[in-house]
C-alpha cells in the first residue's frame, strides 16, 4: 500500500497550524512543495484532499487556486510557473476568447470576481480552445473582495498575450473542479466550526454553569455537527468522483449541500457564541466569512440545483430511483 498522500496530508495538517498567521504563509507552503502536489506524485483526488485542512485552518493564501491551475496546465502540458496562481473564468457567463498568432495566444474578454488575481504570478485562463497562461501585468484588474477581506478581482483581457495548448477542459469543467475544492474547504471549515463552538459552550459559564450543560446549547450544537458530518461526506464524495471526470451528481450534490451547511453551521455558531464571535480577533469570525463567501463562489446551491435537475431530467424516469440511491455515479 502506497503511504504516501496520508503521510502528505498529515505534514500538511501540521503547517498549516504552525504557519497559518505567519506572514512567510505562502513561502512555507511552496518550500514544502504544496503548491505542486502533482510534482510530488498526487493524483487530482489526493490533491485535493489536502483542502479539507485548508479550509479548517482558514488559510489566506491561493492554494486552491494553485492546486487547480497545476492541474490545467498540466492537461495541457504546459509548466508551471513559481509562485501563486489562481484561474479564470470563475463565473457563469463569463467567457475569454483567444485568437492564435503562431505559438503565441492572444486573449479577449472579461473575467469576474477572480479569486488572487492581483498577486498571483501568472493567471491560467480556459478558452474554446484549451488552456492559456497569462501574466496578470498585462491585463486590466479591478480590485474587490470577499467577506473575509480576500481579493476578488474583476480581469479584463484585452488582446492579452499568453502562451496557451489545447487541453480536454473547458469552462463548465474548471467550475465543476472549482466547486469540489470549495466544497472540501466549506467541510474543513465547518470541522473548525465545530471545534471552536463546542470548546466555547464548555468554558463559558452562564446562570453558574457552563452554557454547553444547557438543553437547548445540546442540540443546536448536534445539529452543527450533523451539518458538519454531511458537508464532509459529500465533500469527500464529489472528491472521489473526480477521479472519473466532471460530469458526476456527486459534485454537483457536494457544492449544494455544502452550502446548505454553511450557511445553517455559521448561523448556529454565532448563536452559541453571541457577540464576541463577530469580533475580528476571535477565530470564529475568520471562518464564517470564508463560508458566506465561498458557498457562492464557483456557483451556489441555485446554480448547482439547476445542473443537478437538468440531468436528472435529461436521463429520464427510468434511471431516477438508481440515480437517487447513488446505484449510478
Amino acid at each position: 500500500m502506497n503511504d504516501t498522500p496520508d503521510l502528505i496530508r498529515d505534514a500538511a495538517e501540521r503547517l498549516f497550524a504552525a504557519h497559518r498567521d505567519s506572514p512567510a504563509l505562502w513561502e512555507e507552503l511552496a518550500s514544502a512543495g504544496y503548491d505542486r502536489p502533482f510534482a510530488a506524485g498526487l493524483e487530482l483526488p489526493e490533491a485535493l484532499s489536502l483542502l479539507l485542512s485548508a479550509g479548517r485552518h482558514a488559510l489566506p493564501a491561493p492554494l486552491a487556486e494553485t492546486l487547480l491551475a497545476g492541474w490545467l496546465l498540466r492537461a495541457a502540458g504546459l509548466a508551471q510557473p513559481a509562485g501563486p496562481l489562481t484561474v479564470a473564468p470563475v463565473r457563469e457567463g463569463d467567457a475569454i476568447a483567444a485568437t492564435r498568432e503562431g505559438g503565441r495566444w492572444r486573449l479577449q474578454g472579461t473575467a469576474r470576481r477572480v479569486p488572487w488575481a492581483r498577486g498571483a504570478t501568472a493567471i491560467v485562463v480556459v478558452t474554446g480552445d484549451g488552456v492559456a497562461l497569462a501574466s496578470p501585468a498585462d491585463c486590466r484588474i479591478a480590485h474587490g473582495e470577499n467577506l473575509a477581506g480576500e481579493p476578488r478581482d474583476d480581469v479584463e483581457f484585452t488582446d492579452t498575450p499568453a502562451q496557451g495548448a489545447a487541453a480536454p477542459v473547458d469552462a463548465a469543467a474548471l467550475r465543476a473542479l472549482g466547486a469540489v475544492a470549495r466544497s472540501a474547504q466549506i467541510a474543513g471549515a465547518l470541522q473548525a466550526v465545530l471545534e471552536t463552538s463546542v470548546r466555547y459552550a464548555s468554558e463559558r459559564v452562564q446562570f453558574g454553569r457552563p452554557i454547553g450543560r444547557f438543553q437547548a446549547v445540546q442540540q443546536n450544537l448536534a445539529v452543527l455537527a450533523g451539518q458538519a458530518a454531511a458537508a464532509t461526506a459529500a465533500a469527500e464524495a464529489a472528491i472521489e468522483a473526480t477521479a472519473q471526470g466532471f460530469a458526476s451528481h456527486a459534485i454537483a450534490a457536494a457544492k449544494i449541500r455544502a452550502g446548505e451547511a454553511a450557511s445553517l453551521g455559521a448561523a448556529i455558531a454565532h448563536q452559541v457564541h453571541g457577540a464576541i464571535g463577530f469580533t475580528q480577533e476571535y477565530p470564529l469570525n475568520r471562518l464564517t466569512r470564508r463560508l458566506w463567501s465561498w458557498r457562492d463562489e464557483f456557483g451556489n446551491e441555485a446554480h448547482w440545483a439547476r445542473v443537478l435537475g437538468g440531468a436528472v431530467a435529461a436521463a429520464g424516469a427510468e434511471r431516477l430511483w438508481t440515480g437517487i440511491t447513488g446505484a449510478e455515479a
